[in-house]
């Protein structure tokens, strides 16, 4: 099991995903009459808030003619952890046809949640302000972001990012000359989906539908009184395929039932009550 190579890239997709909603962020400066002076594209990078930091802190004094820019953002993963809230069989598989329209077959996804984090580095308060706000909003507390997880057979889902804090920091120590960093942190949850190996097969493919009905919800003492088939038609048609379907139904009379072993109509009833009769009949002959 272990040891088949396959990398999908999921972790890596979710991480761009994550970085793609906050790479258009920008801020402004305005007059005293209101028009705009300036504006600003913040900028965005992967990388921990200790790194970006520690660059501001080497650059602490204002008389420097190169700086590291702010207002800045930075974002990183911080965490991945299995999420059993939803969990599904481990067993269960579904049928899914590639790029090339063979059919293959794959296991649930397994779910995980990835954590992440904001930081929003500023040197006015009101810069900070303004880059939070235009992000808050659209966290209620959750977004949806769309991400193509496995590109070969086209599976697409919902990720919700989860706003999870915001914590504050000023980080202000020392002489007036000593630049001021303001620190907003976010921490966020994607909850997204691991697959595991996509097999090739056709094994397993639904071609046929049959239901009996009862006329009373007892089966075991109830008559069968018509029985649905349903068919693929044609009927080696494959997932992604056009196809249609064949409808039949049969009015049955007998006290048969269907065998799922033996694929056929045996006399399941009838078995039962010879049974109980010959048990009854042992009984007496006891007595």
């Amino acid at each position: 099991m272990l040891g088949t190579y396959f990398y999908h890239e999921i972790i890596r997709k979710t991480i761009i995903s994550f970085g793609t909603l906050f790479n258009n962020v920008s801020i402004r400066h305005t007059k005293s009459d209101g028009s705009i002076l300036d504006e600003t594209k913040v900028g965005l990078s992967y990388g921990p808030m200790q790194k970006f930091l520690a660059k501001i802190q080497e650059q602490e004094q204002l008389s420097k003619s190169i700086a590291i820019t702010l207002p800045r953002m930075s974002f990183e993963m911080t965490s991945i952890q299995y999420d059993p809230t939803r969990k599904t069989g481990v067993t269960q598989t579904f049928k899914v046809n590639d790029t090339s329209g063979n059919t293959k077959k794959v296991f649930m996804p397994v779910p995980y949640n990835i954590g992440f984090e904001l930081n929003i580095f500023s040197k006015l308060n009101d810069d900070a302000l303004q880059i939070v706000e235009q992000i808050l909003p659209f966290f209620q507390p959750s977004f949806n972001l769309t991400v193509d997880l496995v590109n070969s057979i086209g599976e697409k889902r919902d990720i919700p990012i989860i706003l999870d804090s915001i914590d504050f920091q000023d980080d202000y120590e020392g002489s007036f000359q000593t630049r001021r960093a303001l620190i907003y942190t976010l921490r966020f949850t994607a909850k997204t989906y691991l697959f595991g190996p996509i097999a090739e097969s056709t094994d397993g493919l639904i071609r046929k539908v049959q239901v009996d009905l009862y006329a009373d919800t007892n089966t075991q003492t109830a008559k069968r009184e018509m029985r649905y088939t349903a068919v693929p038609d044609p009927i080696n048609a494959n997932p992604g395929d056009n196809f249609g379907f064949t409808e039949s139904w049969e009015f049955l009379g007998d006290s048969k039932d269907y065998s799922p072993t033996r694929q056929e109509d045996i006399w399941l009833l009838w078995i039962i009550i010879m049974i109980q009769s010959m048990r009854l009949w042992i009984l007496i002959v006891i007595l």
